[in-house]
């Protein structure tokens, strides 16, 4: 990306302003992590509860000191297996993690991203960037500069353009914090991945409210349409009675038959902002298996169909 874009975001951020940022995962929206009154602005604008943390992003080689009280040995052996990638450590916050980005908490969630413009962007600003997705609360995630425009419009100063991201679900939440590993939002960084790393099982506990985190909402990433969650036997007959209703409905087939769980995963939000655009009324999702990203997958489609 040009210099020019980059500082002219930097001083965005230093002016306490929100800033469209790219990552590997999704879009995120970007605010001065030691500015808590930028940070207010991300809450505002999302229309997020204060209480709801945000994951501050560092730029690779960037020390933890100050951030985290103490970076835990499980977090130095994942940081250099997954760092830079999407995966997010919950761990114990330190002074520059101000209370305003962590809802309250006395831990943090920090990570260090793997695209190449956030990484420039990082640099440049010499700072931790605090960064939800850039979308409204509860919404679909935005995975290219479009939908962040879309989706917030003049509420964000600037969005920095790094094509679709390449993942596009968000990071892995793993919490090192309690003295074992707690897997709190499954990503493209898997279990079997996590696990194998530091020699045992990490445990899932996706719901665990002890440490609240992004993503653990019963509904979350959903679009206006309705998401309903079928087996595939019973597809044809939803499909006749959606006719008989003069329902528009379309099938999001996530089973990795037919697609591999990466496609699925990198246009799965995509998919589901295409589907309001054409004015689907409802999404019947054959879910996949829950090993490996289809995980992470099936989480996301599970709260997407959640109760609103």
């Amino acid at each position: 990306m040009p210099d020019a874009e980059i500082q002219a975001a930097v001083a965005r951020l230093r002016a306490g302003e929100l800033v469209g940022i790219p990552t590997e995962t999704v879009y995120g929206l970007g605010a001065d992590a030691e500015n808590d009154d930028a940070v207010a602005r991300i809450f505002a604008v999302k229309r997020r509860p204060r209480n709801h943390p945000l994951i501050v992003h560092l730029a690779l080689g960037a020390s933890l000191d100050g951030w985290v009280s103490e970076a835990t040995p499980d977090a130095r052996v994942l940081a250099k297996a997954f760092w830079p990638g999407p995966l997010t450590m919950i761990l114990p916050r330190g002074p520059r993690s101000h209370l305003e980005v962590t809802g309250g908490q006395n831990t943090v969630a920090v990570r260090v991203p793997a695209h190449p413009v956030a990484q420039q962007l990082l640099r440049a600003f010499g700072g931790g960037i605090a960064a939800p997705s850039a979308n409204r609360f509860g919404s679909v995630s935005p995975t290219t500069a479009q939908h962040v425009r879309d989706d917030l419009g003049h509420d964000v100063a600037c969005v920095l353009d790094g094509g679709p991201c390449g993942v596009g679900i968000e990071s892995t939440i793993v919490d090192l914090s309690r003295g074992r590993p707690i897997l709190l939002r499954p990503g493209s960084v898997s279990r079997e991945q996590l696990s194998a790393v530091l020699g045992r099982e990490v445990e899932v506990n996706s719901n665990d409210a002890a440490v609240r985190v992004s993503g653990q909402l019963e509904s979350h990433y959903a679009p206006r349409a309705r998401v309903e969650i079928v087996e595939r036997e019973s597809v044809a007959a939803r499909e006749r009675a959606a006719r008989d209703h003069n329902e528009r409905i379309t099938v999001l087939d996530a089973s990795g038959i037919n697609e591999s769980i990466d496609d699925i995963a990198r246009n799965l939000y995509e998919n589901l902002r295409q589907a309001d655009l054409d004015g689907i009324e409802r999404v019947l999702v054959i879910l996949p298996t829950d090993e490996g990203l289809g995980l992470a997958v099936r989480d996301r489609l599970m709260r997407a169909a959640g109760p609103r």
